[in-house]
């Protein structure tokens, strides 16, 4: 049993590093995110601040809770620099040559509009959803573009960042942290209203993507700003459920008494929660996948340390021999 551990697993692991115990670290990170945002709320007013901004209880109250998610991002960092061997994750953060650019936030856009509103146009087509012009307000469209960005971004720095590195640093297949933290990352969806099996595995599928896109091309930014451009397009622009909940802004708005369950749309979950986007993003894993297919990971921040330890490992074995002896 030993021996297999050592196979699988590397020198530098962490106890906590075993994927139930880094899943149950990475809830204990949403927990404490939500401790600090619920603190900073109170003590700054912030959710009656936006009320009287927005000029609406309920667009500033809707706005408040993608701005609440901003604590996973404090959490994370004083988890990164509280615990000194978390820090080779914040190099995952940082800008790179190869997709932590501005190339990254370009493709991420255009990858997070192009599939979420290529299946909101087949349903628009199809006749399962009818959309009417809501109007303009740019100070709401900017609002919320970055509020979406801080709710998605906290997602990704919870799952792709913090959950996927502690599992590349226990287990040398990293399958393990691209399937772990994927089934992480739909598990945390399963209480919004109207989730379904179906929805399900496509909030796993695209978990899959932004995986690959840090296994790739070292590139969580391409995943922050996809996710963030996939639920602003469908919630802000065209007003449909965003995993089950409705924005209170949207440019277009959504005849809800007639929209009906179709092969992009359904009516409690939104494009989310169809079989369509599933097929949509299962298309985009298989083109990563052929075009990368010869490609090893991009990098492993955990080499290093794996290296480190398993020298000092070495060293300790002979005086451990010879206290035996």
């Amino acid at each position: 049993m030993k021996e297999f551990i050592e196979k699988v697993t590397r020198p530098c692991r962490r106890k906590t590093d075993f994927f139930l115990l880094a899943a149950l670290c990475s809830l204990m990170l949403l927990v404490v995110g939500e401790i600090i945002s619920s603190a900073v709320f109170r003590f700054l007013n912030i959710q009656d601040k936006l009320i009287g901004w927005s000029g609406s209880d309920n667009v500033g109250t809707f706005l408040g809770d993608y701005l609440y998610t901003f604590g996973v991002w404090v959490a994370f960092l004083i988890f990164a620099v509280i615990f000194k061997r978390n820090r080779p994750m914040l190099k995952a953060l940082a800008p790179n040559k190869s997709l932590n650019n501005v190339k990254g936030i370009l493709l991420g856009l255009l990858l997070g509009f192009g599939t979420n509103g290529f299946c909101v146009l087949m349903s628009y087509l199809t006749g399962d959803i009818k959309l009417s012009f809501n109007g303009l307000n740019w100070k709401l469209i900017i609002a919320f573009l970055i509020c979406v960005f801080i709710q998605s971004s906290s997602e990704e720095v919870t799952d792709r960042i913090y959950l996927y590195q502690k599992l590349r640093r226990r287990y040398r297949n990293p399958l393990v942290a691209i399937l772990v933290n994927s089934i992480a990352f739909m598990a945390l969806h399963i209480p919004n209203p109207g989730f379904t099996a179906i929805a399900g595995s496509q909030i796993f599928l695209v978990a899959i993507i932004f995986s690959l896109f840090v296994y790739y091309y070292d590139g969580v930014w391409v995943a922050f700003w996809f996710h963030a451009a996939w639920n602003y397009t469908q919630n802000i622009i065209f007003g449909l459920p965003n995993s089950g909940i409705v924005s209170e802004y949207s440019i277009f708005k959504l005849e809800a008494a007639s929209a009906r369950n179709g092969l992009f749309y359904n009516v409690n979950f939104g494009v989310e929660g169809s079989i369509g986007s599933s097929l949509v993003l299962i298309v985009v894993i298989i083109v990563l996948i052929v075009i990368n297919r010869k490609k090893p990971e991009k990098r492993d921040y955990w080499a290093e340390a794996e290296k480190e330890a398993a020298e000092e490992r070495a060293m300790m074995e002979p005086a451990k021999h010879a206290k035996i002896g």
